[in-house]
């Protein structure tokens, strides 16, 4: 076979098989003629020239993201980055202007988002930033669809995903929140401990006046047992003052037990010699003695006196004196 058909045959292959390309899903090919704008082609097979028609680029259809980093200034002077994401896309019937009218689109995107941002952060105040970063986001989407719209693009959506103040900024901003919350939390415990000590005064005073209720009752009930335990003596011949004394002793020595029953218990009787209930009682019948000899004194006094007053005569009144009558 002769060597220049042979050639001939690979070339033609060549042509051939350069003639046709393919096109992928969300993505346009720009065809040029000699240099000059023939046709867009959507996904799919197509055809062209050989060494006449050549593909110029490839325009990118689908949502793409730039993320911008901005530092700035805010109205109280902090010195503040942002990060700005822009979700942008090309206009499937304008790839032409995308194409020819723009040549680095991420460039254009980021200045404009630059001059955006700087010119709304300085009106807010730091925390104005946080709480309005959706009205920044809102400023940059406008001003960009205003731009781009006539370069074939078209802006999606924008979002503020990061606002970083400086780190002393951060730390002062930190102790504020964290000096805040230790305020709050020191007002709830005051408040847990005045209800505690509300609620403990509450028990505490009714457990006094049941305290006290139980008392009243315990000696109600104790006086009527003595009341008792007298009668119950009289009935036997002994009067009211030994049964009295009785009692009195014999409580005694129940307190003396009751004391030396608890081994833990440090209480002192005082006085506490084994004679102490005998003198008691000396003490009880000498007072109930001299008590009896002081109300008969009294008594005779009382009688004597009225005796007095019943045998008191009333004295005749004297005669008036008549004055003499002259003759």
């Amino acid at each position: 076979m002769n060597i220049a058909l042979i050639i001939l045959l690979v070339f033609g292959f060549f042509i051939l098989f350069s003639s046709f390309f393919t096109v992928k899903q969300q993505t346009a090919v720009v065809v040029e003629r000699f240099g000059k704008f023939l046709s867009i082609r959507q996904s799919g097979l197509h055809l062209k020239i050989p060494l006449i028609d050549r593909i110029a680029g490839r325009v990118n259809l689908k949502i793409q993201q730039l993320d911008v980093i901005i530092e700035t200034k805010t109205k109280d002077n902090v010195f503040v980055k942002l990060k700005v994401s822009v979700q942008f896309m090309v206009i499937k019937e304008t790839v032409y202007d995308a194409f020819y009218k723009l040549e680095y689109p991420h460039d254009q995107i980021t200045s404009y988002v630059f001059d955006v941002v700087r010119a709304e952060v300085p009106k807010l105040k730091l925390d104005d930033v946080f709480e309005r970063k959706d009205d920044i986001a809102i400023a940059v989407k406008r001003e960009l669809n205003e731009a781009m719209t006539t370069y074939g693009y078209t802006i999606i959506n924008t979002l503020v995903t990061d606002i970083d103040p400086d780190i002393q900024v951060k730390n002062a901003m930190n102790r504020i929140n964290a000096a805040d919350r230790e305020k709050t939390v020191a007002e709830f415990e005051a408040e847990a401990s005045r209800i505690r000590i509300v609620a403990k005064a509450e028990a505490e005073a009714e457990s006094k006046r049941l305290q006290g209720q139980g008392i009243a009752n315990q000696r109600r009930e104790i006086a009527k047992g003595l009341v008792e335990s007298v009668d119950v003596l009289n009935r036997v011949g002994i009067n009211s003052q030994e049964a009295s004394a009785l009692i009195v002793v014999t409580q005694h020595y129940d307190t003396l037990q009751a004391i030396g029953a608890d081994t833990n218990s440090n209480l002192i009787l005082l006085p506490n010699s084994p004679q102490a209930g005998s003198d008691m009682l000396n003490n009880m019948i000498a007072s109930f003695s001299a008590s009896n000899q002081v109300g008969e004194l009294m008594k005779k006094r009382s009688e004597r006196g009225n005796s007095r007053r019943e045998n008191k005569v009333e004295l005749p009144e004297a005669p008036e004196e008549t004055p003499d009558t002259e003759e």
